[in-house]
Parts: C-alpha cells; structure tokens; sequence
C-alpha cells in the first residue's frame, strides 16, 4: 500500500519491519505528545536510528501522511471485520472505531494535505467503507433510509470535533447520534 506520495512501504522484511515500526512508534508518540512530538524520540521508540527513520520519511509531513494513512487503511479493515456480524451492530461497531480514530487522530490531521491526492483518495476508500456498512443496514431496515453516507460521516466527524469529559461521555454521545440513525 502506497503511505504516500512517492514512499512505499519497503519490500525487504528488515525494511519493512523498520517501516512498521517507525510508524507504531509514531502514532503513539502524536497521541502523547502532538504533532510536535521529537523525531529522534520516535525512532528511539522504533528501534532505529534518526537516519533510518528519515530514509523512509524525509519531511515531517511524510511521516504524518503515513500514519495517516496506515489508520485509514486500519478502518477499512475494520469495516471488512465487523461485515459478518448483523447489520446494525457491524455498523454501530465501525462507527465507534471511527469515533476512536477520529478523536486521537485530530492533530495528525490538522497538519496533512487535504487536498492531495492521496488524502482525497483516502477519503473515497473510507467513504467507501461506510457505504457498504450503511447501505446493508438500510436494506436489513434498521438504518434510516434517508441518512447518506456522507450524513453519517459528517455526523460522526461533528461528534468528534469537541472533547469530552470522558469515554464514558464520548460513548454516550455516539449512542445517541447512533439512535437518530436507526430506523423505527
């Protein structure tokens, strides 16, 4: 899977595991610590030296746009993994790991290109995602009919956008957006 504009995940299995790791060690370090987060801290947390870390991400933004990416990547396959379940609760179930992206992804997110390429194509495949979750509880009807794609992304962007006390409140917050979303 292409991370972004120009880097590819590595072929060789020590590359890769360096990638891989440099991007775990990256994730968490933006959560602790925002997008300020050191460089040398996080390749520190991956095993790696400072050179490797910015043989596989020149700039800054690079590295953003991959753990970006890797996140995007990490809800569609979580939509795939909630499909065998019935259709409301694989929808519910996927919404709330949107929820989860969404609120310790913001700053990653605040500081990517919008509107790259990449990013737009992100944005197809995980609207994509939604689509088919959606569109299967519409025709199992208990999703409303009239609610896109789109509303319901938005929806869940809006719920995002604010903090929270605490999980418990985030949660609370999701199931009642969630009870506007299913059919009566």
């Amino acid at each position: 899977m292409q991370t972004q504009a120009g880097a590819r995940r590595p072929q060789r299995a020590d590359a890769r595991r360096n990638f891989d790791a440099l991007i775990a060690a990256a994730r968490e370090a933006f959560a602790e610590h925002g997008t300020g987060a050191s460089l040398e801290e996080i390749a520190r947390r991956a095993g790696v030296g400072i050179g490797t870390l910015y043989r596989n991400f020149p700039t800054r933004r690079d590295l953003f746009d991959a753990v970006y990416m890797d996140e995007i990547g990490a809800l569609c396959r979580a939509a795939d993994d909630v499909a065998g379940l019935a259709p409301w609760d694989a929808l519910a179930m996927w919404l709330q790991r949107f929820v989860g992206y969404v609120a310790t992804k913001r700053a990653i997110y605040e500081e990517i290109n919008r509107d790259s390429e990449m990013i737009r194509g992100a944005r197809d495949v995980m609207y994509e995602a939604a689509d088919r979750l959606l569109t299967r509880a519409q025709e199992a009807g208990v999703a409303r009919r009239d609610v896109s794609s789109d509303d319901l992304l938005r929806l869940i962007s809006g719920l995002t956008a604010g903090g929270y006390v605490d999980d418990a409140q985030r949660e609370r917050v999701l199931a009642v957006a969630l009870d506007g979303v299913r059919a009566r």
